[in-house]
């Protein structure tokens, strides 16, 4: 099993209160997804993982309850779907008309086993903005370890845009900006979400991929890349 980069002492706070907060929002994940000024972007995204994964073995991060693992299975080969809880992985198995060939894992993103067979593309959307930026970089170089020589990469992931983004709260000394909010059932959360500009991701993955290609629409923003892995 490869070494597991250990996380600064300060993010392992921000880690499992993020972890707390996906698992008690499960129930409503799905509801940012239903905002009107961000269907016609949503649309295109969907077409684009259609033509992206086809026939492709895909490692899926962060999975949550299924709602791209659906869209990926339509075309891809297989969907190895993960996430590190259960509430939301509940969800996604649950919904209908999922394939056979999804397989769905209970894994920590930041702890990936040794798969038996390394994939040909990896997809995690609406994750690189909640990963804290000092251990972006550690994450990349070990995710890309699970993936084969020449496979394709793909995160998405949202765009700020006063009036449709939950406003920022705060930003720490690492550079990280927060937003509050609030769950239907009244409860408030503290949630780490970046919001990278074009040469931040770039700088990210600099050294660590080839053929970046990085787009932003109007309300989120997609990098498309080959992963340097060690063979």
């Amino acid at each position: 099993m490869r070494a597991v980069p250990q996380a600064p002492r300060a993010s392992l706070g921000i880690e499992a209160a993020m972890a707390s907060y996906y698992a008690r929002r499960a129930d409503e994940y799905e509801v940012i997804f239903q905002k009107p000024e961000r269907q016609n972007d949503l649309r295109a995204l969907r077409s684009f993982v259609l033509e992206t994964f086809a026939g492709r073995h895909v490692l899926e991060i962060a999975c949550g309850t299924g709602y791209w693992t659906q869209i990926l299975a339509s075309t891809a080969a297989s969907v190895t779907a993960t996430d590190v809880n259960d509430e939301v992985l509940e969800i996604a198995q649950a919904k209908p008309r999922m394939r056979e060939t999804v397989q769905f894992r209970r894994e920590d993103a930041y702890a990936l086993p040794s798969f038996p067979q390394r994939f040909t593309a990896g997809f995690a959307g609406f994750w690189w903005s909640h990963v804290p930026k000092p251990r972006l970089r550690p994450f990349l170089s070990d995710l890309h370890q699970t993936l084969a020589p020449g496979a394709t990469m793909v995160f998405l992931d949202n765009a700020y845009v006063r009036g449709s983004s939950t406003p920022l709260s705060r930003r720490d000394a690492d550079g990280n900006t927060y937003q509050r909010r609030t769950l239907h059932d009244g409860s408030t959360h503290e949630v780490l979400k970046n919001f990278p500009t074009e040469a931040e991701i770039r700088e990210a993955l600099d050294g660590l991929a080839f053929n970046v290609r990085v787009g932003f629409l109007p309300h989120f923003w997609v990098v498309t890349y080959t992963p340097k892995v060690v063979v």
